[in-house]
């Protein structure tokens, strides 16, 4: 017999159908109904509601093989074929993660096909994979941040089982598995949840209706979000989450729910005998993410760190339009690389308010560099540009290395967005599959106003892109032939080079801001970060300079000339100096 059960407080009847089959449910006081049934392996199932004769997928769905419309199929964790019982995990502070989008990385999109490229992640050096949100959404492809049951993997991808492949030879490469999860919001095809429960609040947020978590019949809903959670760690392996925009849960009770979630994961990393983080996007700037809940703080992992992120960019690219107009000089750029956040309790022109908290960055704060993840770019601060257009796009490959050298030099955990590694030239914009031609038409004009918003005008740049035509899609697909030819050879080799020394250089280990020191020169456009021995000089302007340090070359982009207590550096390179 199989156990079926579903939280559904809402409808005054609820019939459970097994491949066509309808079966009684009993209700218990607390919502939830349940059926005894012989059901065979891979059956499909789902729900009746009231009289309704649609028959809606199971909200804890373990597989939906036809899509989130249709029928729910069992699937049995126990089942899958691991061979990772020896994996000891890896800590995620001071790691070097990789960012992808599993439809974009290779050609087929599948989870088997990235397992074909895994090695290529080993020689570079990656510590973690990164996966952007496999969830079961609606459509055959898309970002995969609207998702509606969140409990299965997108069938075009591959489904369990191929996510089951995946993590398995990821771990059997010495890599770790972090699952970007999405919490704030469900998306708007293929959402039955409101007909089970109560699992929608009256708040909203920009990218649809906000999940409740502190209003009325909320606990139960918690665990919906909870115990979603901890599938990916402990049926899937995952070694983490990555918690998308955090700043939209809105949690007024008081045991906010990411410290409710690290709590918990803290206690499934003790039964499974491995490490497991959890790292949060934030929009707020608030180190109680981060902070250890002994001194009450959230206790959460790690969080993105994007001023550092923004002030990087800026100062390389020039770019000051929308979030970006607060950051552009050398002096905001040695700041937010002295202390991690730039907005701290100060005032943000792009939000016309003071915005964040100060970080106590000194080794007696127990809050560690580490704890901030910083990049040259992700999946938002490309795809979010009005063409999708990475940084190679845009910057040449000089510049290019010196935004490596300050993220991967730095003492911040270190992200990398698949394909920056080699300058890929393909865009990463943004696409969806939506069946409803409404919805369509409506994610299309909702993406518009987002890029005006952030500053992007399109008629100086050209038409956006439309999410629904599958070329968009198509032509977002990373090129892996281009890695192996002209100037993505050497860029290639300098990020490995990077990554090398980060790992193997002590002073690189170093996780205390209270000891890197920063010296810059507005007019001359360099930069240069100390690093115990170790000097990370930058040169952000085109023309050669004399930056005031000498040493050993470890490990340069261009060719520097050091003598007479200078180092000449050629226009948009570094050299880190020992």
């Amino acid at each position: 017999m199989t156990e079926f059960r579903v939280w559904a407080p809402k409808p005054e009847l609820v019939r459970l159908d097994v491949d066509g089959a309808v079966h009684p449910m009993t209700r218990s006081a607390d919502g939830w109904w349940h059926a005894d049934v012989g059901a065979p392996a891979g059956a499909r199932y789902g729900f009746l509601l009231d009289d309704d004769p649609t028959v809606l997928p199971d909200p804890r769905s373990p597989r939906q093989p036809d899509g989130v419309h249709e029928r729910s199929q069992l699937w049995d964790p126990a089942a899958a074929p691991w061979t990772d019982g020896d994996w000891p995990g890896r800590p995620v502070e001071g790691s070097v993660i990789y960012e992808l989008h599993l439809g974009t990385f290779t050609g087929a999109g599948t989870f088997d096909a990235a397992i074909e490229n895994l090695d290529r992640l080993v020689d570079l050096g990656i510590d973690f994979v990164e996966l952007m949100p496999v969830n079961s959404f609606s459509g055959t492809h898309g970002w995969g941040y609207d998702g509606v049951l969140w409990y299965s993997v997108h069938e075009p991808y591959g489904g369990p089982d191929g996510l089951v492949r995946f993590v398995d030879a990821c771990h059997a490469r010495g890599l770790g598995v972090l699952i970007d999860a999405v919490f704030n919001h469900l998306g708007p095809s293929g959402n039955y949840l409101p007909r089970f429960g109560p699992y929608l609040s009256s708040a909203s947020n920009p990218w649809g209706e906000g999940i409740n978590i502190a209003d009325a019949d909320s606990d139960e809903v918690r665990r919906y979000i909870i115990g979603c959670a901890l599938r990916w760690m402990r049926d899937f392996h995952a070694d983490g989450l990555r918690l998308d925009a955090v700043h939209a849960l809105v949690d007024t009770t008081a045991i906010h729910i990411l410290e409710e979630l690290a709590t918990e994961t803290d206690w499934l990393a003790r039964e499974l005998g491995r490490p497991l983080s959890l790292i949060a996007e934030s929009d707020l700037n608030d180190p109680r993410l981060i902070t250890p809940r002994g001194r009450n703080g959230y206790g959460l992992t790690a969080q993105w760190a994007d001023d550092i992120h923004h002030a990087i960019h800026t100062a390389v690219s020039g770019e000051r339009q929308g979030y970006y107009a607060d950051f552009g000089s050398l002096a905001t750029l040695a700041e937010t690389l002295r202390r991690g956040y730039f907005h701290a309790a100060t005032y943000s022109s792009f939000r016309r308010r003071r915005h964040g908290r100060p970080l106590d960055t000194s080794e007696k704060s127990g809050i560690p560099a580490t704890r901030l993840v910083t990049y040259t770019c992700t999946h938002d601060q490309v795809g979010n540009r009005a063409l999708g257009d990475r940084p190679s796009q845009n910057l040449n490959p000089g510049q290019l290395a010196v935004k490596a050298a300050l993220v991967i030099g730095s003492p911040y955990t270190a992200m990398l967005f698949m394909g920056e590694e080699w300058g890929a030239s393909t865009p990463f914009q943004f696409f969806s599959s939506h069946p409803e031609p409404e919805l369509a038409r409506a994610t299309a004009e909702g993406r518009k106003a987002e890029f005006a918003e952030h500053g992007w005008d399109a008629s100086k740049q050209g038409d956006i892109p439309d999410p629904q035509d599958p070329e968009t899609f198509l032509r977002s697909k990373l090129n892996w032939g281009e890695a192996d030819s002209g100037d993505h050879v050497r860029l290639l080799g300098v990020y490995r080079d990077l990554i090398a020394l980060r790992r193997n250089d002590a002073d690189l280990a170093d996780p205390w801001l209270e000891r890197l020191t920063v010296e810059f020169d507005e007019t001359e456009r360099w930069i240069v970060v100390h690093r115990g021995r170790l000097r990370i000089a930058c040169n952000l302007g085109a023309d050669p300079v004399a930056v005031p340090v000498t040493g050993e070359v470890v490990l340069a982009w261009g060719e520097p000339k050091t003598g007479a207590g200078n180092t000449v550096l050629e226009g948009h390179s570094f050299a880190i100096l020992r």
